[in-house]
């Protein structure tokens, strides 16, 4: 009788599997704040617009391809990630691509060394090999990575600044001159801007700060600053200028998309894009489009979850698919992603907003816009990249003790002065030595009273 007096609970309704996705989808894609994810979606432009127009210049890149692919991967890992992960041209490939003759490494072969690299990393991340790779490389071999990379940035954005530039040919072709449409006045103002709105980043504090009424009003003026959207509009400056350099672009602009069409590779090509491509592209990709990005995302956006594995796999699909079409090789970067956090992006809707804003302009004007990214001043494109730059080379600024510290310069500067591969190799083996050397050896930090290390 007890027993069926009992009133049994309540069941619980079952939740569909497409529930929890698309629940997932919301949140991933959800504007932090409208205006500063806009911004943010513009951090990444330094990097993307200089390659992506130094190849359709040098070697008749696809454009129109090449946008649409990258719109459809922007918005995927917008929307599967949560955070600005940026989608950029693989450097170490464009650069061997720009470097040499068509006959040498033209289209088919930048097209395979993407394919076989997005393949090797597919196959690093299905077999689990990546997050093993993540998992043991030492803290402060990555931030030298980054540190390097950032100072790299930073030093390419100077460049951009001061001196004129071939892209097409990958070279500085003398001074800028201080007055004109893309002058140094300009870039050093959009520079100085920049600095004004955004400062150095970090989130103020203006809680203790607000105990009066003028400190009320000045908090409040300097949050209207805060919130321009400085990345934006230099941007928009930027396309306003180039139609001003070049009034003709207007009558050049044709509207529908590119003829999407499959990229024959001969066995030659493949095995030009092999060893001239992706073995100088591979390790950069491990190190700065999987590890680092990993690395800096956990830093960055702490409460999203992801794996090197995700990542890793992620790249192998963007090239295994696009580059049979013409796409432009792309991978992840820290670079890219501290852009985009350096200027407001806080979720996957940053970027996926670039990637609808990619697509439409990939569907409606297609390769046309090639006319206005070759007016587009570079010294603008040099004060966005300056501040991507520098924002993650500051991801560095966590090594606190000697050894790591030595750790990282000494790679960063090995990076700097040879490429990322080698400067990993100097980091690791430097970093085994010191754990060799200190191996046993008593840590007295820990103990109540104070001891000289010294003798």
């Amino acid at each position: 009788m007890e027993s069926q007096s009992r009133t049994s609970p309540p069941e619980t309704p079952k939740r569909s599997p497409f529930t929890g996705i698309f629940h997932k989808l919301k949140t991933n894609l959800v504007f932090r704040s409208k205006l500063a994810e806009i911004n943010g979606a513009m951090g990444d432009l330094g990097t993307y617009i200089p390659i992506v127009l130094a190849l359709t210049l040098a070697k008749d890149l696809d454009l129109g391809t090449t946008l649409i692919f990258t719109g459809i991967y922007n918005f995927i890992t917008g929307a599967v990630y949560g955070v600005p992960m940026p989608v950029q041209p693989m450097k170490s490939i464009a650069a061997v691509a720009i470097s040499s003759t068509a006959e040498e490494f033209g289209i088919p072969e930048i097209m395979a060394a993407g394919i076989c690299t997005g393949g090797i990393l597919f196959v690093l991340g299905v077999s689990g090999l990546m997050q093993f790779v993540f998992n043991v490389i030492p803290l402060s071999v990555v931030r030298g990575i980054q540190l390097s990379q950032g100072l790299a940035f930073a030093m390419s954005a100077v460049k951009y600044i001061r001196k004129e530039q071939n892209f097409s040919k990958s070279k500085s072709v003398g001074d800028r001159p201080w007055l004109g449409l893309d002058g140094l006045v300009l870039a050093l103002v959009c520079v100085l801007f920049i600095v004004l709105v955004n400062g150095d980043g970090e989130q103020e504090q203006e809680e203790e700060e607000e105990r009066d009424g003028s400190r009320r009003r000045r908090v409040s003026i300097r949050k209207v600053v805060s919130n321009v959207p400085s990345a934006l509009l230099i941007f928009l400056l930027g396309v306003v200028l180039a139609f001003i350099r070049k009034p003709s672009i207007v009558h050049e602009i044709k509207f529908g998309p590119s003829k999407i069409k499959l990229v024959r590779m001969n066995k030659e090509a493949w095995k030009n894009g092999f060893l001239k491509g992706t073995i100088p592209q591979l390790p950069l990709s491990v190190l700065n489009s999987v590890v680092a990005v990993c690395k800096l995302s956990y830093d960055l956006f702490p409460e999203k979850k992801f794996s090197a594995t995700s990542v890793s796999m992620t790249v192998g699909l963007m090239n295994m698919v696009g580059c049979w079409f013409g796409a432009m090789p792309t991978c992840h970067g820290a670079g890219g992603l501290a852009g985009q956090y350096k200027f407001g992006g806080r979720s996957g809707g940053c970027v996926a907003l670039l990637g609808v804003a990619k697509l439409v302009l990939g569907l409606v004007l297609g390769s046309s816009l090639v006319g206005i990214m070759d007016k587009f001043p570079v010294g603008v494109l040099g004060a966005l990249l300056l501040f991507a730059g520098i924002e993650l080379a500051m991801a560095a600024r966590d090594m606190n003790t000697k050894g790591d510290a030595f750790v990282m310069l000494v790679c960063t500067a090995v990076s700097l002065g040879s490429n990322a591969a080698i400067g990993f190799v100097a980091g690791i083996v430097l970093y085994v030595v010191l754990w060799m050397r200190n191996y046993g050896r008593v840590r007295t930090t820990n103990l109540p009273v104070q001891v000289d290390q010294h003798p």
